[in-house]
């Protein structure tokens, strides 16, 4: 195969539409917008918009609820772990804690603390505290003969220590 032999499959690309450029290119004149008004002219975004009518996201009804003081995790997965365990940027001696996380780049920030779940499997025995841990992380981590130390997150501490 040589360069000039290169081409793309056939109706894989297709020719940008030129308007306004003759009665012969079937989109002469207007371009295809019709006569005079509002949508005819440039720099019009009517998105929604139904001539009048109640618009879609006006006539269905609110779901949901978004809480706007909820705490927000970082998450670590259990093979997470252990590829950077084996990856020689967790030291497995040491206490692991949210810093030390940061710091070998498991996780970027800490936010409202870290929280530990069990996809992936550890086969290191590490000692972790963390803010929040499901079940089935702390015993996995506990089968590998390691220890899991669950602390309350900082933002939880606070409003407890501000309502006493």
């Amino acid at each position: 195969m040589k360069l000039h032999e290169l081409h793309d499959n056939p109706g894989a690309s297709r020719k940008k539409k030129r308007v306004a450029r003759g009665p012969g290119s079937g989109k002469g004149k207007t371009a295809g917008r019709g006569i005079k008004g509002q949508t005819s002219r440039s720099g019009v975004a009517l998105n929604g918009y139904e001539g009048g009518q109640m618009p879609l996201y006006r006539r269905l009804p609110k779901r949901g609820f978004s809480k706007p003081n909820r705490l927000e995790f970082a998450v670590v997965n259990l093979g997470q772990l252990q590829t950077f365990i084996d990856a020689g940027k967790l030291d497995v001696k040491a206490e692991l804690n949210e810093d030390a996380l940061v710091a070998a780049g498991v996780i970027r920030r800490k936010r409202d603390g870290v929280r530990l779940l069990a996809k992936g499997e550890l086969r290191a025995a590490v000692n972790l505290t963390v803010t929040g841990a499901s079940k089935s992380a702390v015993e996995a981590v506990e089968k590998a003969g390691g220890k899991v130390t669950v602390t309350r997150p900082a933002k939880e501490a606070a409003d407890a220590s501000a309502a006493e």
